[in-house]
């Protein structure tokens, strides 16, 4: 886990700060093929999310295991996620409803929390943690105006964040959910995206 986490952006009105990015059928390669992204800062000098819908063959449970964390139930069934492609090694929280305070946290919004501290792992493998999480490994990061260029050239569809949709549906079903919120079944959108 990283111990501290940073966040420099500034917030501007037309941050997509809790908002999903969908990832069109443009984006055919590597971890933003059919993503979904969860953005948890965005401003001047650029963004960063987490993608959570892309399970690895990882559980929590082997997490535990490897940072030698005792837990108090079983985690085998609970998949980590690949988060994006910065920072792989790293581990990152994604949760909602917890008042708690943990050492390096990020707030979202009122909500929603992304905690990258040791702290927050071993509440959760002792039942203190917040029910409602996601562990992610890396995140997806953007330089200072790469997010708009994307968004200008169809990479992405974008809408306000559901956090049921992040912590009650289904990692499997969570881009699909989304895409239904704007009326789109994104099986039926083709690649080749073009301007008007």
């Amino acid at each position: 886990m990283a111990e501290r986490f940073h966040a420099t952006t500034s917030r501007s009105s037309d941050s997509l700060r809790n908002h999903f990015l969908l990832a069109m059928p443009s984006l055919s390669e590597g971890i933003f093929c059919h993503s979904i992204t969860y953005i948890c800062e965005h401003g001047e000098s650029g963004a960063m999310g987490i993608v959570i819908n892309q399970p690895l063959e990882l559980s929590v449970a082997e997490i535990f295991d490897h940072l030698q964390i005792d837990s108090l139930r079983d985690f085998t069934d609970e998949p980590v996620l690949a988060g994006g492609p910065v920072q792989i090694d790293h581990g990152f929280v994604l949760h909602r409803g917890s008042t708690a305070q943990w050492e390096a946290s990020l707030t979202v919004t009122d909500e929603i929390t992304l905690t990258t501290s040791r702290d927050i792992l071993r509440a959760i493998a002792h039942g203190n943690g917040p029910q409602e999480h996601l562990i992610a490994l890396g995140y997806a990061g953007w330089s200072a105006g790469q997010l708009e260029q994307e968004l200008a050239s169809n990479a992405w569809l974008t809408l306000p964040a559901d956090s049921d949709i992040i912590f009650r549906t289904p990692a499997e079903n969570r881009l699909a959910a989304a895409a239904a919120q704007l009326g789109i079944d994104m099986n039926l959108i083709s690649a080749e995206a073009g301007h008007a």
